[in-house]
């Protein structure tokens, strides 16, 4: 076994490992609600300590590429900041278009949750340490957008027991599942986007606090009337409108494999 794959390996057992008995401990055992931020935050940070245990003392490469860097391009963490919310409102036309909701927005809304989403940034970092910063460059190198699109089938995996367990409240399972597993896709093709174009595991951590913080919220009160097949039909449909363009990007091209040279600047 390469290091490399005893790397993955490691990462996988610890982000599984940990995270999914937590899960079914706290809901089925101990009753906690999933709903809960505080039962929530220490999932968020087993992926960032599957990675800082592999880095350390497993692959022994050490942190000089995992993206820690807060410089990078304006207009890039301004791609982060508005990425989910032009994904949001995409999903408010195509609800409206299909006749599943009138138009309502409060400006003053969206302002307060773009600060929340700035202000919850740190609390994505762990996701992004380990599933953007780590597991994608190592999955298929060479292969980045096969690599983009096995790291998201996992993260969506990752996520499968809130679907159970009282936090995704899906009407139809049966279909609802496969729609958020896309969804997960989709979303990793803009994190890994921003991640090569950026160099920082920051950038993309801002993008995955819009996701739960604007998209999440703004979705939940705005389109709770929606059944959930419905509503990730148009999640879904806005994220491929934004995202799958990406996938076209030079960043993605072998030649710039977003391995660690490219992705530590």
């Amino acid at each position: 076994m390469s290091m490399r794959v005893k790397g993955i390996v490691v990462y996988l057992a610890i982000s599984f490992g940990v995270v999914w008995p937590y899960l079914f401990v706290a809901r089925l055992g101990l009753g906690w609600s999933l709903v809960n931020p505080l039962v929530q935050l220490p999932v968020a940070f087993v992926p960032a300590i599957g990675a800082f245990v592999v880095r350390r003392w497993v692959t022994r490469e050490g942190f000089a590429g995992a993206g820690l860097t807060w410089r990078s391009p304006a207009k890039l963490w301004l791609a982060g900041l508005l990425a989910p919310l032009g994904v949001t409102l995409m999903m408010l036309a195509c609800a409206v278009s299909a006749g599943w909701w009138e138009p309502r927005l409060d400006g003053g809304e969206l302002i307060f949750l773009l600060i929340a989403q700035v202000v919850m940034t740190p609390a994505y970092f762990g996701e992004e340490f380990g599933w953007t910063s780590f597991l994608w460059p190592r999955l298929l190198p060479g292969r980045p957008r096969g690599s983009i699109l096995l790291t998201g089938l996992i993260w969506a995996v990752w996520h499968y027991p809130l679907a159970f367990l009282g936090y995704a409240q899906f009407t139809d399972r049966a279909i609802s599942l496969p729609l958020w597993t896309v969804m997960f896709l989709l979303f990793e093709i803009l994190l890994c986007w921003l991640y090569a174009a950026s160099g920082s595991v920051w950038v993309t951590s801002l993008a995955h606090s819009g996701n739960n913080v604007v998209m999440g919220l703004l979705s939940e009160e705005l389109l709770g009337d929606l059944s959930s097949v419905q509503l990730l039909l148009c999640t879904d449909l806005a994220l491929a409108v934004l995202c799958l363009p990406l996938l076209g990007s030079k960043l993605f091209t072998p030649a710039r494999r977003a391995d660690l040279a490219v992705v530590s600047r």
